[in-house]
């Protein structure tokens, strides 16, 4: 397999034709249908099924198509990385990051990063906490900010703030107290994040509520962080929460403590026990100095959630 297989192989997916792909990479239409047929026959698979009007992906196409353009970028990147290496100042990460960090950690730390490494090549990879340890394993991404621990023996922990479960409510009726028992809000309305969005978010707090006896009635759902706290803030329920977006201050929203918190609730910086990148020294600095200062503004809510 040669890299014009997959460049030829991801114009002829994003097209969805071979005459306009043919087109697009400047090439005949029969050699590049050879090609197409050599990168399948060597892979084992069917990549397209073809149709009078066009090419449709396979299973398998579409299971290769994000890690051709994954490789293809990366290829793309090497004269860059090769001469800001070669100037002192270059490098690249790829960083993998939780939604529910978009919003909180992601924009401070890349200001971070772009101050000590101007010339940085940042990729930054949405993704829940499993697919980043899929991810890492297989050398996709360098690192990783995840709501779980490492669980495979070739990663570990970099660095980890905590980072509990709170409950975001309307402003207006909350309880004076810093800390609240959430089995008092089983006949109240929430407000959830999107499940398939962050799947360990969401069962985290079906997980809390099942411990307080009850099951959540969800009434609402968001596919961002800042989504749900909206809702909350309009009346509409509430929520449960990383005691982190209580930095968005969102208006009309206060968190409070649970009183019976789950253990172990953190927010982490994965990587691989064994990588020579010269820019994870760099990227791990970052993120301990942005999780220190977080830890030190969210102190007063995680202790309250005692």
């Amino acid at each position: 397999m040669e890299l014009r297989h997959l460049r030829y192989f991801r114009v002829v997916a994003e097209t969805g034709n071979l005459s306009r792909a043919a087109e697009k990479l400047f090439i005949a239409q029969p050699p590049l249908s050879t090609q197409i047929r050599q990168l399948e026959e060597e892979l084992g698979v069917p990549l397209f099924v073809r149709h009078p009007k066009g090419m449709q992906l396979t299973a398998a196409g579409q299971a290769l198509l994000p890690e051709a353009r994954f490789l293809l970028d990366r290829f793309a990147r090497l004269g860059d990385v090769a001469r800001d290496a070669g100037e002192g100042d270059g490098g690249g990460i790829s960083l993998g990051f939780v939604p529910s960090a978009s919003s909180t950690v992601l924009p401070a730390l890349v200001r971070l990063l772009r101050q000590k490494r101007p010339r940085l090549q940042l990729e930054l990879r949405e993704m829940i906490s499993s697919e980043q340890a899929d991810a890492l394993v297989a050398g996709h991404i360098d690192a990783g900010i995840a709501r779980v621990p490492a669980r495979h023996p070739r990663l570990v922990v970099a660095h980890q703030m905590p980072d509990p479960f709170c409950l975001a409510l309307p402003l207006e009726g909350a309880p004076a107290a810093r800390a609240v028992d959430l089995q008092r809000f089983a006949e109240s309305s929430f407000v959830a994040f999107t499940r398939h969005r962050g799947p360990a978010y969401f069962d985290q707090s079906i997980h809390l509520c099942s411990q307080a006896g009850f099951s959540p009635r969800i009434r609402y759902e968001a596919s961002t962080v800042h989504g749900v706290l909206e809702l909350v803030g309009a009346g509409l329920g509430v929520a449960l929460v990383p005691a982190s977006t209580s930095l968005l201050a969102i208006e009309g929203v206060v968190l409070k403590g649970l009183q019976r918190p789950a253990p172990n609730e953190v927010l982490a910086l994965l990587r691989r026990k064994v990588d020579a990148n010269p820019m994870l020294p760099v990227l791990e600095a970052a993120v301990a100095s942005i999780f220190g200062g977080l830890e030190r503004r969210l102190r007063p809510l995680v202790a309250s959630a005692r």
